[in-house]
């Protein structure tokens, strides 16, 4: 289980759940539970893990259901941070059947969306781990679901970059281009932030990188090199910066370039590319 797991508050999601639940009922409600479904009707349920993935999201589910009806009832089996078998009962669920019903798919979406992030950040992190890096996420996250999603990368043993703008300053090569270089940006920087606020700097070559140290920014963003050019980089570094290895990084690649010895591995793949894992809502019928 990842260290030191801290859930989001409820109130990051409580506006995204019902603005989920406000989609899927639309205008007239749920017109085919309320149609067959008995308003006196209860049932049993589980949610179960079709494929065998990191759970992320667990508890977001269950506020689903409680946002339908306070009266359904949640209990966890398999947590957030730990891994479900295929096939295994991450949580049973109990309560008045529609709200079951009402409340399944949007509970799964999120679950799915969030456990399949998790899953995908487990294989990476467990990939890096013998070379002493760590794999992060970036901003490229579903809009409005970034403090779910980030915290799903936690939950697979990553961690987090920024959470938005406002969490340091990260100079990127339009931004270079634009400020008329690297010194005056970094600069123009330093001269209005306060001391708290770190700065890193996008370098694409062994040049920029030169001039991002001499400036004595706390990180360099190492963009698109090759192995070759990120083992020097990482020994011209020599631990004046952290070393933050960037662009095009997957599954498949993680491990090489984490053996070039950088600190971090921001991989924009977690978010925007990992497939959603497979959970299912199974009522339990009684014989």
């Amino acid at each position: 289980m990842p260290r030191n797991l801290l859930p989001p508050h409820r109130l990051l999601y409580e506006d995204l759940i019902d603005r989920a639940l406000a989609e899927d009922l639309g205008r007239a409600g749920d017109l085919s539970t309320d149609t067959i479904i008995p308003a006196d009707a209860s049932a049993m349920a589980a949610i179960i893990a079709r494929q065998a993935g990191r759970v992320a999201g667990i508890d977001v589910a269950a506020a689903v259901f409680e946002r339908v009806d306070p009266r359904i009832r949640v209990d966890v089996h398999i947590p957030d941070g730990q891994d479900a078998p295929a096939g295994g009962r991450i949580a049973s669920v109990s309560g008045p059947a529609r709200g079951i019903l009402t409340g399944e798919r949007c509970a799964l979406n999120l679950l799915g969306r969030l456990s399949g992030i998790a899953s995908v950040t487990r294989g990476m992190a467990e990939a890096v781990a013998p070379h002493g890096a760590r794999v992060v996420c970036t901003r490229k996250t579903t809009p409005t679901l970034r403090a779910l999603e980030k915290y799903a990368v936690r939950c697979g043993g990553g961690f987090n970059h920024r959470f938005g703008l406002d969490d340091a300053v990260l100079i990127k090569d339009n931004h270079i281009a634009v400020a008329g270089g690297i010194e005056p940006a970094v600069l123009r920087a330093r001269e209005a932030l306060g001391h708290l606020v770190p700065i890193e700097v996008e370098v694409d070559s062994l040049e920029q990188l030169e001039v991002a140290l001499a400036l004595g920014v706390q990180a360099v963003l190492l963009d698109n090199m090759d192995l070759e050019t990120l083992r020097r980089a990482v020994a011209l570094t020599d631990g004046r910066a952290i070393t933050e290895a960037s662009g095009g990084i997957r599954p498949d690649t993680a491990a090489a370039i984490a053996a070039t010895g950088v600190d971090i591995l921001s991989a924009g793949w977690l978010t925007h590319s990992a497939p959603t894992l497979d959970v299912a809502l199974d009522i339990q019928i009684e014989a």
